[in-house]
């Protein structure tokens, strides 16, 4: 039995040592056994407050010691921590691995899509960004009327040049509190100089009485927006400190989603809408604690993160002391 503890202790010291190249141990397990480590030494106070560097400054809309403290958005009122829909849509950025949307889909059943968006209502996340797709549609009303569920939904649309309404018609007719462009279609409609057409988009959203955002993978796109005046109510970029090991540089397949991420955070100081980071743990590459606190500090109001159910709880503790610690931000909050 000695022989064994001893075994791991030297294994575990080794893989923590420079490089751990001559081990037999796979990326995952030293990238998790160096966050573990990582996450104990930088231990809570004794008071049980988590201390960081910087100036202090706190939500505007804190809520109770430990709980998730909300924003405004439009005239709705958001968890700064938001329940993101890729995962239970058996959507998965997954790299160069075929199996991991399948199994997400044969995970995510209804009633387990259920349990994860109750676990996030009682820790204090209210709201939730889904795709529109008929799936969607049946789960949300599903778990409104027959679960007695209470989550907000802000629905993700992807409109074409030649159909600019339907989508945001049948996001309202089923309920969304709000309505926002998907990332790659925001992209494309102002790589394809359309941003007249983004600005038509945003005031048929606008017309039906529900918070309008605009999404974008690419900075640009926020740029055209504030540059031609486009009234959106939010914006949802991608943001992350663009800080592991598959983005680069080397042949990159699905794993880079912010190339800009100091030029995203210096031209978000200038916005004043208020901005829904998404993105921000690199489709799981990041640990939570390191893409939260870059997140917030780097100016995001809110965060959209897809959790699983057994991630939910943690993550909004997780938010929760972050936002309740001093913070060094110099982007105002903007909700």
């Amino acid at each position: 039995m000695k022989d064994h503890v001893e075994r791991r202790t030297f294994l575990k010291n080794s893989m923590l040592a420079a490089g751990a190249a001559a081990l037999p141990f796979g990326f995952e397990e030293r990238a998790l056994l160096a966050r573990a480590e990582d996450a104990r030494a930088s231990s809570t106070s004794a008071d049980g407050s988590n201390k960081t560097r910087g100036t202090a400054v706190a939500p505007q809309t804190q809520a109770a010691a430990g709980a998730i403290p909300k924003g405004q958005i439009g005239d709705i009122t958001v968890s700064r921590l938001i329940c993101g829909g890729n995962l239970t849509s058996g959507i998965a950025h997954s790299r160069d691995l075929l199996y991991v949307s399948k199994l997400l889909k044969n995970y995510f059943t209804d009633e387990k899509i259920f349990e994860t968006w109750r676990l996030a209502e009682e820790s204090g996340v209210d709201t939730a960004i889904l795709r529109l797709d008929a799936n969607t549609i049946r789960l949300i009303n599903k778990y409104w009327r027959e679960q007695s569920g209470g989550v907000q939904w802000i629905a993700q649309i992807k409109p074409r040049p030649d159909d600019l309404t339907t989508d945001v018609q049948m996001a309202i007719d089923n309920g969304a509190a709000g309505v926002y462009v998907q990332g790659e279609t925001g992209d494309a409609f102002v790589r394809n100089g359309q941003v007249a057409m983004l600005g038509k988009i945003i005031e048929t959203i606008k017309g039906h009485g529900v918070i309008a955002g605009m999404g974008a993978h690419d900075l640009n796109v926020v740029v055209a927006c504030e540059k031609e005046g486009i009234a959106s109510d939010f914006y949802m970029k991608t943001f992350n400190s663009k800080s592991y090991w598959s983005a680069g540089p080397m042949p990159r397949h699905d794993s880079v989603f912010e190339e800009t991420p100091k030029e995203t955070a210096e031209f978000m100081k200038t916005v004043e809408k208020p901005w829904i980071a998404f993105k921000v743990l690199g489709a799981g590459a990041i640990p939570p604690r390191e893409g939260f606190q870059y997140a917030f500090e780097n100016g995001a109001d809110f965060i959209c993160v897809g959790m699983f159910d057994f991630q939910v709880k943690e993550d909004a503790a997780l938010a929760s002391r972050i936002l309740a610690a001093e913070m060094k931000r110099e982007r105002p909050w903007r909700s």
